[in-house]
């Protein structure tokens, strides 16, 4: 698989432009997987958003809770390793953004339904 890698990256290389070089060159640029697993990562920030609409009573705590523990820890740690990948950073605040808010919207919804109980 490598190779396979190496040669489409060296096909590639020919026809990047010259302003987009250093981006290309970067240390966490698109030859390296700093670039590839942020950018795949954003599926987990797509999923995340659809499930907004997703019912309350289906949401998972537990499962959201892991999702943003581990958005807020690989968010500090993108920031400590050299080179800092800024990409890496975003990708998993959102992750920890959206799963919060998913967290919110469960905890509120049992309140809610603690509260009818009561009554």
């Amino acid at each position: 698989m490598t190779a396979i890698y190496r040669t489409v990256i060296k096909s590639a290389d020919k026809f990047v432009p010259s302003k987009l070089r250093p981006l290309w060159e970067h240390e966490a640029g698109p030859k390296t997987v700093f670039f590839w697993a942020p950018a795949f990562k954003w599926g987990l920030v797509i999923a995340g958003l659809g499930d907004l609409n997703r019912p309350v009573e289906t949401l998972s705590i537990p499962q959201s809770a892991s999702l943003a523990a581990t958005g807020l820890i690989w968010s500090r740690y993108s920031l400590v390793i050299i080179p800092k990948n800024y990409s890496l950073f975003a990708v998993n605040v959102f992750v920890a953004i959206t799963s919060l808010y998913q967290i919110g919207r469960a905890f509120k919804y049992q309140q809610a339904q603690k509260n009818k109980d009561v009554k």
